[in-house]
Formats: C-alpha cells, sequence, structure tokens
C-alpha cells in the first residue's frame, strides 16, 4: 500500500521557538506510523536570520527551507497527499488549493481586530482549509467569534515534552525559559524579582534563552547588584528539562496576547507549576493551580513570588500533582494528528469537529 504523503509547511524567522518544536514533535510521531512518509519544509520569512539555536535544534533534522511560493515549495506540496500548515499564509493555501491537495491548518497566532488587507486575505485564506486547529480558545475566539465554522477545533499545541519527576522538596526557586524579547516580560520579571521580599539564597532565579535583550539584562543586574540571579543563556533541550524539573516554579510573564504558552505546558508535564500574567491563552497554557496577575504588573507579580515562597510544603506539593494530572486531560495524545490525516484524506469527518 502507498504511504500517506505528509508536508509540514511552517514560516520561520531562523529562531528556535514554540511553533519549530510543535512541528519537530508532530513530525517525529507521524514518522513511526508505519503508513506515513513525512516531509518538513521551513518557509523563510522576509526578515529570516538563521540563528545558532536553530542551527543546535535541527541538528539531524531532515528540514527543508524555501522561499515565499518558490519552485521548491510547490514542488514539495505537490509531492504531498496531505499538507500541515502553521498558519494560514496565502501563498501556501494557494497552491495546496491549486494543485487538488488535502489542507489542515494549525492557527498559533491571533488575529486583531484593527483588520487590513493582509489580515483579511489571511482570514479569507484560512476558510479553505479542510480543517483548522487552533492552539488555544483565546486564539479561536479572535478568529472566528461566536460563529464556529464546521472543521475547526481547539487543538492545544505541544511539543516533544521533557520527562521526569522531581520531590517537591527537593525543588528550589524560580526558572524563566523564552526569548530575551520585550513582549515575553523578562524586564518585568527582574524588576518584580528585584522588588520581592525574598531569601535569594533560598529563593534563586535561573534565566534561560536568549534574544536582542539579553546585554541590557545582563547589564541591570549588574548595575543593581541583583544577587540570586543566573543567567545561563540559551540552553539545549535536556539542559532546559533538566533545571525545569528541580525549579519550584517557572516563571512565564508576558505582555502582549500571548498567544498560549509552550512553556507552561512542558513545565506542567514536569509537575512544575507556573506563575503566570493573565495574557490572552497563557491562562489556558498555565492551568488552575497557577498563580497570576495581570500583564506588566511589577508589583503585582512580587508579590506572587512572595506568595510562592511562603507557601506550604503540603500546599505547594497538592499544585505540583493536579497540574501535571489535570494537564493529561487537556492535550490531545500525539496520536491524534496521524488519525487526523487519516480521516481528512478519507473525506471523513475529524473527530471533535
Amino acid at each position: 500500500m502507498k504511504p500517506i504523503k505528509l508536508l509540514l509547511v511552517s514560516p520561520c524567522q531562523g529562531a528556535y521557538g514554540g511553533i519549530e518544536a510543535f512541528v519537530l514533535a508532530v513530525a517525529e510521531a507521524v514518522r513511526k506510523e508505519p503508513d506515513f512518509e513525512v516531509r518538513v519544509c521551513f518557509k523563510k520569512t522576509k526578515h529570516f536570520a538563521r540563528q545558532p539555536s536553530l542551527k543546535t535544534m535541527l541538528q539531524n533534522e531532515p528540514v527543508e527551507f524555501c522561499e515565499r511560493a518558490d519552485k521548491d515549495l510547490a514542488g514539495a506540496i505537490r509531492w504531498a497527499d496531505v499538507v500541515h500548515l502553521q498558519n494560514a499564509s496565502p501563498d501556501v493555501v494557494a497552491l495546496a488549493k491549486l494543485l487538488r491537495k488535502r489542507l489542515v491548518l494549525t492557527i498559533h497566532n491571533y488575529m486583531p481586530r484593527e483588520l487590513n488587507a493582509h489580515r483579511i486575505l489571511w482570514r479569507l485564506s484560512a476558510k479553505f482549509a479542510d480543517a483548522r486547529w487552533y492552539n488555544s480558545q483565546f486564539v479561536w475566539d479572535t478568529w472566528e467569534g461566536d460563529r464556529k465554522r464546521p472543521g475547526s477545533r481547539k487543538v492545544a499545541t505541544t511539543s516533544k515534552l521533557p520527562e521526569g519527576w522531581t520531590r517537591p522538596d527537593e525543588r528550589a526557586g524560580f526558572a524563566f525559559i523564552g526569548r530575551w524579547i520585550a513582549n515575553k516580560g523578562i524586564d518585568t520579571l527582574l524588576d518584580a524579582y528585584t522588588q520581592a521580599d525574598l531569601d535569594r539564597d533560598k529563593w534563586p532565579l535561573v534565566l534561560m534563552g536568549d534574544g536582542p535583550l539579553r546585554s541590557l539584562i545582563e547589564y541591570a543586574i549588574q548595575r543593581r547588584g541583583v544577587t540570586g540571579i543566573r543567567v545561563l543563556g540559551f540552553v539545549d533541550e535536556e539542559t532546559k528539562a533538566q533545571q525545569m524539573k528541580k525549579t519550584r516554579w517557572v516563571v512565564v510573564p508576558p505582555n502582549t496576547r500571548e498567544d498560549f504558552g509552550l512553556t507552561a505546558i512542558e513545565a506542567r508535564h514536569l509537575g512544575v507549576p507556573c506563575i503566570i500574567t493573565r495574557d490572552g491563552g497563557l491562562p489556558e497554557a498555565g492551568g488552575r493551580q497557577a498563580l497570576s496577575c495581570e500583564p506588566g504588573d511589577v508589583a503585582g507579580l512580587a508579590k506572587l513570588l512572595e506568595q510562592a515562597s511562603q507557601m506550604s510544603e503540603a500546599e505547594y506539593a497538592e499544585r505540583a500533582h493536579l497540574t501535571r494530572e489535570e494537564l493529561a486531560i487537556e492535550l490531545e495524545p500525539i496520536e491524534f494528528y496521524a488519525r487526523a490525516y487519516r480521516r481528512i484524506l478519507q473525506a471523513e469527518p475529524v473527530e471533535g469537529t
């Protein structure tokens, strides 16, 4: 029997982030299915600049790069039976429909209220998909409002989640992992940690990741003389998992309508509860056991750090167990994707739509 040819297409700015992690996780899972053949194509965005983080994470990964609507992209789509596109890039949608390919979208980014020609084109493109999977209810509502289309549903995105469990009483401090850009809130976290009344020896803060703000953050730490902070910079998946497992709280403080929040999902899978901002889809990712404040609220975040440090061992242990148990119910198993592709190819309704 001929294998099902799956093409995963994703925009890429040149750095390794949540979308790239999701695509690679789906590709790895589907390749294990005997009836599939899988290709991954990263489509370079306008200001694409390949970062060391991407090169590191793509070692030994069979990934192709293409330009917008170029012959390589067209050839890959022509090869495929099913195209799984990340977001609703009009050029990919047009090629898939022109070549009569089954098309499924995972929508990662919210749709702003202020419409322009570009956003209207993206909305129109999304209508041509055989299925639309939104990574959060927040994102789904911005695209489809109160009138949801047939073939649309929420499917929380995931990645190759880290495994393990550290006893709650053996964990210490806080951790941040993410791109060091303004909307991720690392500057807010630094201000909050500086203000919080904490024993910094018992409650250290580990900062992981890289980005444009790194030199400014490191300078601010040095100038203020803040103790208790370790800057690890970009780390590989194994190091990230080890650091997350032994921290008591992962802090995820974005401030510009975060679409979902993969870092919170990874932390919860390890049984590590999160401190989050009520930003976009992040409360969905952080779950019911998270501590939360408003985005950009330095004083509010400082109080949450203090609350976390004063929490009893019994309450913390219960939150740690519950956050992992609740996540297992909230996430679709990675096997969902292969089953859905088969049904789409057979023109059957996709489960849950």
